[in-house]
């Protein structure tokens, strides 16, 4: 096809070229067929991916504006509504917050004295012999229990009985004495009444009388001191049958023996020296009159006072609890262990109770207040 050359522009050149691109000529037999680069099957692929998510992306971003642009007319409408909106909000985010720092098991205040102690017996002595002796014979026994005066074992000492007879004979030798004194004494003033009466007649001497009367005085005087030498006699009697008597050792009070350190045959010092030694006979508790002592935190002690009831119970008797009464509190408060001793009495314990036995105390706790003059309520 032949075109003029001065109607050929730019425009119909670059057509022709296109159109001969497009004619059907064979192919030469050599020619290979080109593959199409892999490049351009993918460059429009990620560009169509690409202009669809930027399309995504606006849409989401004009949603989004929207949406705020009607929570802000909204807001602005209905200002009220707002406020109550955070109000709300606020104050459920207060209440997750106490929630968070509340606990959810708080431990309620103690309202009770929970602890633990001794039964003690106040009186116990311990029973040593007064005097020197040998045991002849012991009549209780362990775990006995004596009333008062009771005997509790029996000495020999020859030495006192000794002493004692001797203050007999004393007393009888006294008693003789006095009765010669007596009738010296009588015999002297019949005599100074005859003189007397014979003087009033003139028929003796005025130095007869004198002499009569001398000795009436006289055997009255040795008749005083006749009878004060029975009265020794009978304190001699008294000071010797002392330690005899003190050789049958008696019990003090009513309780129970609880230790027995003698036997029958054994030779007992007297009290200083056994004291000094630390031999003594046996022990005597009484064991109707026991209390429990315990021990307290010193920081309970503004809500214990005499006179508070609680409740105790014995290790050795768990299903027998009794009544217990606080009867005071220690001046003083331990050092050591920052605790103060606490004494309660026993009301109707178990019968089988012994010193020593541990206990466990419930006390329900009063709690002081004061007025302002600084009064107890």
């Amino acid at each position: 096809m032949n075109t003029h050359p001065d109607i050929r522009t730019e425009h119909d050149r670059k057509l022709a070229q296109t159109l001969k691109s497009l004619s059907f000529e064979p192919a030469p037999h050599n020619a290979k067929p080109r593959n199409r680069p892999i490049r351009r099957l993918i460059f429009p692929g990620c560009l169509s991916a690409l202009a669809l998510a930027a399309i995504g992306g606006i849409v989401v971003s004009q949603t989004e504006t929207t949406r705020t642009i009607q929570t802000t007319v909204s807001a602005l409408s209905n200002p009220s509504d707002s406020i109550s909106s955070t109000k709300e909000v606020g104050a459920h985010q207060d209440a997750e917050s106490e929630e968070r720092n509340t606990p959810r098991n708080p431990t309620p205040a103690a309202r009770e004295l929970s602890g633990s102690g001794f039964v003690v017996a106040p009186r116990v002595t311990t029973v040593f012999s007064k005097y020197e002796g040998r045991i002849t014979k012991i009549p209780v026994d362990t775990g006995d229990r004596v009333e008062k005066n009771q005997v509790l074992a029996i000495l020999e000492d020859a030495g006192a009985r000794f002493a004692l007879d001797q203050a007999k004979a004393g007393k009888t030798a006294a008693e003789l004495v006095l009765a010669a004194r007596t009738i010296d004494l009588s015999q002297a003033r019949a005599s100074l009444h005859r003189t007397q009466t014979l003087a009033a007649r003139d028929a003796t001497s005025d130095q007869t009388l004198e002499e009569a009367r001398t000795l009436a005085d006289r055997n009255l005087n040795a008749l005083a001191q006749a009878r004060h030498d029975l009265a020794r006699a009978d304190l001699a009697i008294r000071i010797a049958e002392e330690p005899v008597a003190e050789l049958t050792v008696r019990a003090p009070f009513a309780g129970t023996v609880t230790r027995l350190d003698a036997h029958v045959g054994d030779t007992v010092l007297a009290r200083v020296d056994s004291v000094r030694e630390g031999q003594s006979l046996m022990t005597i508790t009484d064991t109707a009159s026991m209390v429990i002592d315990a021990d307290v935190a010193e920081t309970r002690i503004a809500f214990l006072r005499p006179g508070l009831r609680g409740e105790a119970i014995l290790d050795g008797f768990p299903d027998q609890p009794f009544t217990v009464t606080i009867l005071r509190l220690a001046p003083v408060i331990t050092a050591e262990k920052g605790t103060v001793a606490m004494r309660l009495s026993i009301t109707a314990p178990p019968s089988g109770i012994r010193p020593n036995m541990a206990a466990r105390i419930r006390i329900p706790l009063v709690e002081q207040t004061k007025s302002i003059g600084g009064n107890t309520q």
